[in-house]
Formats: structure tokens, C-alpha cells, sequence
């Protein structure tokens, strides 16, 4: 289920008139050196026939502020290892529903609200490094440590920060489609965004630019922007999703939160590619855990050249690129992420190095 490396180059040959020696070299620099990420059978998934809803949520209160946090309970109590799932931008702990729900059998999981966005109350600060403390004191408080950690977008940068602040903290790291740095804009939807950044004002304008769209318009733009094929939406969840945008109408600070969200991202990417040790790819090729890239080859918003990039960061990585899917992996094709996931943790398992105790019976 993985798309052929061929395929992949003349898709960008395709989207970016690229000529063919550069398609050529372009294919070779992204996939020279990377490991290809496993897929196990669907039957290794803890698969439904129903949808389920939302799963069920609560307030906690980490370093003094109201934090929301869902938990996806396990069908395996004795066996099954805790995981944290991290959203983007723009997005929630509802995000997960699907794939928290597939991997049941293997996590217990729980998916955060990032400070100003879902339910969560909002911060004094919007920067990916302040987005990687609040995940960490969550890890720290609730005890649940090292966590397997799943992060889509910006949540993907903000575990690639976790992961190598904390090592210790992290069973396995999982990127789905990372909001790692990228210089060119027109290679984002986002892209358009960035002029507005520049004004004081900037969470204003945008407040006053949401409050014209019906949340069901919006529901439709966003899933435009994020899905591949936003027409394979199932009816009960665009209905979720526009339930979701209602409330970003109801909160008074998610228009701040959203914008001073990008602008923190965007200076992110530019501080990538200056000398320094504030470089978000720098700080990937730290990481030590072993870590699943997952890419769409149709996102919109990251360049679809990053998950390739952060795979050949990353010491202990493999990688997938899903054929005809956006931006939100975990959301388009739940099973698939679930598949990748699954065949990294039976990868680790069996190349696990054998107990002391069976070396002891040995002697």
C-alpha cells in the first residue's frame, strides 16, 4: 500500500513541471538511505464495523491551567502501552477518534488539547518550544512515562522537540506529515496566510474574517485544505467536524491562539536555516528514538518533500507515503496509519534483544 518510488518522482515532475533530470535527482535525495515502514494485515487492528464517536474527554489542570485531554481506552489492560497523541494546527484531540480507536488493542492512549485550541484554555505563549513543555509536563504529571508519542503537523514538530528533550520519556515517536521547515511558500495553502502575519493586529482581522464563514463552509474549506479527497468524508463525521468549528465561534481567544500559532511555526522555519542551535531539523537528526515518518503524497499544506526529509534525519526511522491522501493521515486513511504503526512496534519486538534471563539459562 505504499507508493512506488518511480510513482513518487513523477508525481512531483506532474505537479511542479519539473524537468526530468531534476525529477530524477529530486527522486534519489529523498529516498536514498530511507527504510521503508512495514504494514502489517488488517487483522493485527482492533477493526469495527460502526463509527464510533468522539471519545470521551476531561479537564485536567497542568501548571495551573485548564488542559483537555481524551481517553481511548484499551482492549488489552495487562498488555497495552500508553501512547499521546498530539494535533496540528488549527486542530484537536478530536482528531484521532479513528486511529486511537484501531490501535486500541495495542495502546492506552490519550490525545491532548494544545493550549488555545480544542477545549483547552489558551497560553501566554505560542511556539513550538512552548507547546513541547506543556506535552512534557502532561507526560511528567499524569505519570504515564516514556509514552509512544503520535503527532500530526505542528503536534509532529512539537514530539520531534519532546523526543529529544526528554528521551527517556519516549517508547517510539510517530510523524505524520511533521510541520518541519520549508522555505517555499507556494508549496502551502498556508502560504497565503504568511502577508497577514506581518499585521499588529493579525488575530482581529482573522477573528472578523471567521465570523462571515458559516462553521459549515468552514468545515468544507478545511477539509479541502487537508484532505486528499475530502468527498470520502463520512456524513457522521463532517457533522462532528462542523460541531468542532462551532466551537472555535464560542471561544473568544482561538483566532490569537490560531494566528500566533503560525507565526511562531513560520519563524521556526526561518530560525531552520540560520546558524544556531535552534534548527528544527537539527534537532531531528537528535532524536533517538525509533521513529515511523507517514506522508500524503496529495497534503496541500506541509511540502510532501518533508516526511522524506525528516525519515533521512532520523537515525532509526522508516517511512510511507500514502498514495491519494492530504494533509491528515490519521483522519483520511486511519487504517493504514494504524497498519504502519503496528508493523513498527512488531519490528522492534521481534529484533528485541534477547532477556538476560534466557542468556542465564544458557550458561
Amino acid at each position: 500500500m505504499t507508493i512506488d518510488w518511480t510513482e513518487y518522482r513523477d508525481f512531483w515532475t506532474r505537479r511542479r513541471g519539473e524537468s526530468g533530470s531534476d525529477a530524477e535527482s529530486l527522486g534519489r535525495k529523498h529516498t536514498d538511505g530511507v527504510k521503508r515502514a512495514i504494514l502489517v494485515d488488517e487483522g493485527s487492528l482492533h477493526l469495527r464495523t460502526d463509527l464510533v464517536p468522539p471519545w470521551p474527554g476531561r479537564f485536567v489542570r497542568i501548571d495551573g491551567t485548564r488542559t483537555y485531554v481524551r481517553d481511548t481506552p484499551t482492549t488489552a489492560p495487562r498488555t497495552a502501552e500508553p501512547a499521546l497523541y498530539v494535533h496540528g494546527l488549527g486542530g484537536s484531540s478530536q482528531n484521532w477518534t479513528d486511529v486511537a480507536g484501531l490501535l486500541a488493542s495495542r495502546f492506552d492512549g490519550r490525545a491532548i488539547d494544545l493550549p488555545g485550541f480544542g477545549r483547552s484554555a489558551p497560553a501566554a505563549r505560542y511556539t513550538v518550544d512552548a507547546f513541547a513543555a506543556r506535552v512534557l509536563r502532561w507526560i511528567e504529571e499524569s505519570g504515564r512515562g516514556p509514552v509512544h508519542l503520535v503527532g500530526n503537523s505542528l503536534g509532529g514538530a512539537i514530539a520531534v522537540k519532546v523526543a529529544v528533550l526528554r528521551p527517556e520519556l519516549i517508547r517510539t515517536l510517530t510523524l505524520i506529515s511533521p510541520a518541519l521547515p520549508f522555505l517555499d511558500p507556494r508549496r502551502s495553502l498556508q502560504g497565503r496566510l504568511v502577508p497577514l502575519l506581518a499585521l499588529p493586529r493579525a488575530d482581529i482581522v482573522a477573528a472578523r474574517r471567521l465570523a462571515r464563514i458559516d462553521p459549515g463552509d468552514l468545515t468544507r474549506l478545511v477539509l479541502e485544505a487537508c484532505f486528499g479527497d475530502p468527498a470520502a468524508v463520512s456524513p457522521q463525521r463532517f457533522a462532528e467536524a462542523v460541531e468542532e468549528a462551532k466551537l472555535r465561534y464560542e471561544l473568544p481567544w482561538y483566532a490569537d491562539a490560531y494566528v500566533r500559532t503560525l507565526r511562531g511555526l513560520v519563524g521556526s522555519f526561518l530560525r531552520a536555516y540560520l546558524p544556531g542551535a535552534g534548527s528544527l531539523w537539527r534537532t531531528a537528526a537528535r532524536v533517538q528514538a525509533p521513529t515511523l515518518v507517514i506522508g500524503g503524497d496529495q497534503d496541500r499544506l506541509v511540502d510532501v518533500r518533508v516526511a522524506p526529509q525528516a525519515a533521512r534525519h532520523i537515525k532509526d526511522s522508516r517511512l510511507v507515503i500514502l498514495p491519494g491522501v492530504g494533509h491528515v493521515a490519521q483522519m483520511e486513511a486511519p487504517v493504514l496509519v494504524a497498519r504502519a504503526i503496528v508493523g513498527m512496534l512488531d519490528e522492534l519486538r521481534k529484533n528485541a534483544p534477547r532477556t538476560s534471563s534466557a542468556v542465564a539459562m544458557t550458561a
